[in-house]
């Protein structure tokens, strides 16, 4: 009789475990693997087998799901090049504003696509490599504390945003927004509010646009160590607050957004 451990071990090869594409084999794959073992009466493996046909079901859950996030896609589908736009940064205290611009292809297979606040950084990371690999095109914009200062942060937003556009190597014919109507830019725009949670586009965009901002707080942090950037990432933690109250600001904060606490 076939050791458990060596059960496990198959199990745990299995590609369904590090899955992060569309990709039907992985399915059979695992059901071949389930069919051999699921007879076996050692309660060890009857737990295996449990274990893995909740794996089975998540994923064909998150494929579900995959294809609901694509509902905005589908209705403008007619569309050569449609555009995901998102920002993160509107709350810190300190560091940019990032805006980010995606364009996914058509036939996008990425799995776990979803509001970059709804997912593990490991997660963030491994979801930017794929979207970098496999976007048509993917636009940055960036806006300073100093320029948030003199015009406000809405307006630093909107120039993210259209800076982000700018970068794109195609030009969008739709741009599906995260809740908001950009000025000064032409075409079609589709304001969708808590559209990180309904378009894969805007999804991809809030991923990308969270892991660069993140890398970048992490680099401020080895300038300025006093404030805890790389954890608080700019935004108003307890220790972040106490330095600025003990120390004040430096040149990466918003003076708009920290004068009550100096």
């Amino acid at each position: 009789m076939i050791k458990t451990s060596e059960i496990k071990d198959r199990l745990d090869k299995l590609r369904i475990n590090h899955q992060m594409t569309v990709d039907d084999s992985v399915v059979t794959e695992l059901e071949e693997a389930i069919t051999e073992y699921e007879n076996d009466s050692r309660k060890t493996v009857q737990n295996l087998i449990a274990q893995y046909k909740k794996k089975r079901d998540a994923y064909l859950e998150e494929v579900e799901r995959s294809k609901k996030m694509k509902q905005y896609e589908q209705q403008y589908k007619q569309y050569e090049y449609i555009c995901g736009i998102d920002e993160v940064g509107r709350g810190p205290l300190a560091g940019p504003v990032v805006a980010c611009a995606v364009i996914l292809p058509k036939d996008c297979d990425i799995l776990y696509i979803n509001d970059s606040k709804k997912l593990s950084e490991e997660k963030r990371e491994l979801l930017y490599e794929l979207i970098c690999e496999k976007a048509i095109s993917i636009g940055i914009g960036i806006v300073g504390p100093d320029v948030i200062d003199e015009i406000n942060i809405l307006q630093a937003t909107y120039e993210a945003m259209r800076n982000a556009l700018s970068k794109l190597n195609v030009k969008p014919e739709v741009l599906l927004n995260d809740a908001v109507t950009i000025p000064q830019v032409e075409g079609i725009q589709v304001p969708i509010i808590k559209g990180d949670t309904k378009s894969i586009s805007i999804a991809a965009a809030s991923i990308v646009a969270k892991v660069t901002r993140d890398r970048m707080m992490k680099e401020y942090d080895i300038l300025f160590p006093e404030y805890g950037f790389a954890s608080n990432k700019g935004y108003g933690a307890k220790g972040h607050i106490d330095a600025l109250k003990n120390i004040g600001g430096c040149s990466i904060h918003r003076k708009s957004f920290i004068k009550n606490f100096i």
